[in-house]
This record gives C-alpha cells, sequence and structure tokens, in this order.
C-alpha cells in the first residue's frame, strides 16, 4: 500500500458524517484560485460529456457558459449538495468508511475533485474507482491549495510541505496502472508583483494534478 496505518491517521476521528452534518455555504479558497480553476476546466473539458464531481459542495466551479450532457455530484451533506446548481443528479456517500462508488463502469468522461483529496484515508481505493468509472481517455482533475481542515486531514498532508503534497497525489495516481503520467500545474499566486511589493496578499496557492485513463 502507498500510505502506513499512521499516515492515515486524523486529529479528530469521529465520525466524518458527523462533522459534515450541517451545511458550509462558503467558499473554501479565494477567487483568485477559483478563477484558475475555472479556466482549467474550460480548458481541460468538452462540451455534452458527463461529469463526476466527487466531494463536491454547493458549488462546483465549472463554467457558466459550458453545458454538459449530465453532471453527477457526490459528498457528505446533502443540503449543499442540494443547493449546487450544476448537478443534475447527487448521493451522500462517506468514501473513507466505504471507497466503492455505487456508479457504473466507464460512465463518465471527466471526475473532478476540488480542495478535498486531503481527507481521503484510503486515496488508493478511491483512485482506483475514479478509474473504473472513467471512460478510456477520460481525464481526472485533482485541484487543491494550502487550506483545510486541518483536524480532518490525514496526517501525511498535514505534516507535507506544498511540493510534497503535490507528489503525494501523482503517487496516487501511480498507484493505479492504467492511468497516464500525471501532469501538474502550479501557480503559487496571480496578484502582481508590485501589488505585493505593496503588502498585498499573494493569493491562495493553485495545485492541480491531472491524469487521464489510458484505455
Amino acid at each position: 500500500m502507498l500510505l502506513r496505518p499512521e499516515q492515515r491517521t486524523k486529529l479528530d476521528a469521529d465520525d466524518d458524517k458527523q462533522f459534515y452534518s450541517f451545511p458550509r455555504f462558503v467558499t473554501h479558497v479565494d477567487e483568485g484560485f477559483i478563477q484558475q480553476l475555472t479556466d482549467l476546466y474550460r480548458d481541460r473539458l468538452q462540451h455534452n460529456t458527463r461529469i463526476l464531481d466527487i466531494m463536491s459542495s454547493w458549488v462546483s466551479h465549472l463554467p457558466e457558459e459550458m453545458q454538459f450532457e449530465h453532471v453527477e455530484g457526490h459528498g457528505l451533506n446533502a443540503e449543499e449538495l442540494a443547493r449546487n446548481p450544476r448537478l443534475d443528479h447527487y448521493f451522500v456517500q462517506d468514501i473513507n468508511e466505504n471507497p466503492r462508488l455505487p456508479l457504473p463502469d466507464q460512465e463518465f468522461d471527466a471526475v473532478l475533485n476540488c480542495v478535498s483529496v486531503q481527507y481521503l484515508q484510503y486515496p488508493e481505493a478511491v483512485f482506483s474507482e475514479i478509474y473504473r468509472v472513467l471512460k478510456p481517455d477520460g481525464i481526472a482533475i485533482i485541484s487543491f491549495s494550502n487550506r483545510m481542515f486541518f483536524q480532518k486531514a490525514i496526517q501525511v498532508w498535514r505534516d507535507a510541505s506544498e511540493g510534497t503534497r503535490v507528489e503525494l497525489v501523482k503517487g496516487y495516481f501511480n498507484s493505479v496502472h492504467g492511468f497516464t503520467t500525471p501532469k501538474v500545474i502550479a501557480r503559487q499566486s496571480n496578484t502582481p508583483i508590485f501589488l505585493q511589493w505593496l503588502g498585498a496578499s499573494g493569493g491562495d496557492p493553485f495545485y492541480a494534478v491531472i491524469a487521464r485513463r489510458e484505455n
């Protein structure tokens, strides 16, 4: 296995369903991150395709002008998912407890995960499921920053540097035979340098690790 048992532990070991039992109608990253993610989706996704948004919430950050055949959502809070205007259907499931997705093989053209990969205790199993539900040449886009619910992130993520976290996600893809070599997009800030000199925040760092199902 990719991770040792102690690396999968969380500071808050209580049931995740209890932690996410009340909705959080907030965004967990700044506008700069969201714009970069939406631009990435615009560049890498295709119109009229089938999308799976795992560990989603009340927003999906998909480009407003893009139309999809079907967008399936997954998460742990039904009230948040019900508020997501891009979802055609959703289901609630704790994938740390049961990573097997109730979805057919080769059903989706793209699988998306935004700022939630740090909470996966069995990422090898989840990435195997991502591979299973993707169509051949389907794309998986895993995006993240440096923010998290610290008590719910796994130990190896909490203790890692940002660069090591990128390598972790690449390792999750590489643990499943059949993905292409993961590609990384890393952008530290979209704030102009002269504004940073004046003390402006550099914004949330943006990372995305991308791979495709080969066959």
